[in-house]
């Protein structure tokens, strides 16, 4: 009940005048803490001004990469708070699992992939930024992830409403879970087999 009041909040929260500095702000916190996507924002802020589009996908990446940088931070400082929203999530004891793997290259290229799905697909993009500080993962590389996967996710919201318009909202409110999840399946494959070819 309540997630489903902070849903529609965030849809009345596209159609305010100062709709966009809001839409950084939610994607700020979603990277933290805040249960609901950005997406929500997006696509009605790109329906009812599409020639905006790139603008929103910009600022809704850049809030949730400074987000995603504040919640690696939580994990660095910040333990016993951290664990709090780990534990909403229902992810603390996958942490402590992942912790002791961290020292081997293949924990490192695990926790890698795992990042770039939570970035793309809708698992919680949250958790993976909190924990990414609590078992110190490489600060340069976490950032990168959190840029591109982030970035090409606000991106193809952006430009497919400007596209298709309510049309596209209405998919991705049906079936954007499943098709995010497959995309971002598929890169990560992609990925690996790059990296296998020419390493």
């Amino acid at each position: 009940m309540i997630l489903k009041k902070l849903y529609d909040r965030c849809v009345e929260l596209a159609r305010h005048k100062f709709s966009k500095p809001l839409l950084g702000f939610v994607a700020f916190i979603e990277s933290f803490f805040f249960p609901v996507p950005p997406d929500l924002m997006i696509i009605p802020m790109v329906v009812a001004k599409k020639e905006d589009y790139f603008k929103i996908f910009l600022i809704a990446t850049t809030g949730s990469v400074i987000g995603g940088l504040f919640g690696y931070m939580l994990g660095v400082f910040f333990l016993d708070a951290s664990m709090v929203i780990i534990e909403f999530y229902g992810y603390e004891e996958k942490v402590f699992e992942i912790q002791d793997k961290m020292s081997t290259k293949g924990g490192f290229f695990a926790w890698l992939g795992i990042m770039f799905l939570a970035g793309f697909t809708p698992l919680p993009f949250k958790v993976f930024t909190i924990t990414s500080g609590v078992i110190s993962y490489n600060l340069p590389v976490f950032f990168f992830i959190c840029l591109f996967t982030r970035g090409l996710r606000f991106f193809l919201v952006a430009y497919f409403t400007n596209i298709f318009g309510k049309k596209f909202g209405t998919f991705i409110e049906k079936k954007g879970a499943l098709w995010f999840t497959l995309a971002g399946v598929f890169v990560v494959i992609l990925a690996i087999i790059l990296y296998i070819i020419f390493s």
